[in-house]
């Protein structure tokens, strides 16, 4: 019998040769809840050896009523990028996929996978993996989010078997107020979430709108713990999809290994 993974084997090696008989690189579908532009970290992490193409399904606002709007239009989307040429994709948006809980988040990835025939992964599990890779038990944890949804990642992390020592949201709703977030700003309140609790072994930073792969380093400096972060680390989940590697140096330690 022929299982998934020798599937997505051949698929990827068919996408090394064109028709031409060029070299092109297997692409990474991305899900994208806002910017169907991608993100320029996919680039920096992963110049060659995997393209990226990416799709949105439009949210509007970061709070359970807006998630719940967009839901219908995950499956037509990923079903498009698979058509575009994705052989795998992830979807993006940490939010998007743990506000139902872990649960609801393991039928969403089935859910991207059926409709598109591609492996799938969140955002969500991409954190969570991360956080397991370095071996993450006691968590501070800074996001975008507001209280609501503060609440229910801090139940998502907890039904994946994580504490959460403190938990600290920037309080936005609306999608376009994401881009007010300087780096300076998110350096400052990342660390605070870390340094007002004692026994943290992991900072977790978590919102794929918050650009964060140049502050991964100068907060495992400060903090001395390992950062894991929803838009990079994603997009180290979302290559090894396609039987990459995922490390790139330089980006902290869940990147370096």
């Amino acid at each position: 019998m022929i299982s998934r993974r020798d599937v997505l084997k051949t698929a990827i090696v068919g996408a090394a040769v064109n028709r031409d008989g060029a070299s092109s690189a297997p692409v990474l579908g991305l899900l994208a809840p806002v910017d169907s532009s991608v993100p320029p970290e996919a680039s920096i992490l992963y110049p060659t050896g995997v393209r990226f193409r990416a799709a949105s399904v439009g949210l509007a606002r970061m709070t359970p009523d807006g998630y719940d709007e967009v839901l219908d239009r995950i499956a037509p989307t990923a079903a498009e990028l698979a058509r575009q040429g994705a052989l795998a994709i992830t979807l993006m948006g940490t939010s998007l996929s743990f506000y139902k809980g872990a649960a609801f988040n393991r039928e969403l990835t089935q859910h991207v996978a059926r409709a598109s025939g591609c492996p799938a992964v969140t955002m969500s599990t991409a954190v969570i993996e991360g956080l397991r890779s370095v071996g993450g038990k006691r968590l501070a944890v800074a996001t975008a989010y507001d209280e609501e949804v503060n609440r229910r990642l801090q139940i998502f992390l907890h039904e994946e078997g994580f504490e959460v020592l403190r938990i600290r949201g920037l309080g936005v709703q609306r999608v376009e107020d994401i881009h007010k977030v300087t780096r300076d700003g998110l350096f400052e309140f990342s660390v605070n979430a870390f340094e007002s609790t004692k026994n943290a072994d992991t900072l977790l930073v978590s919102c794929g709108g918050l650009h964060t792969l140049e502050l991964l380093e100068p907060l495992e400096r400060r903090c001395k713990v390992p950062v894991v972060s929803s838009l990079p680390h994603a997009l180290r989940a979302g290559v090894r999809l396609l039987g990459l590697s995922g490390r790139a140096e330089g980006y902290g330690m869940l990147l370096s290994q």
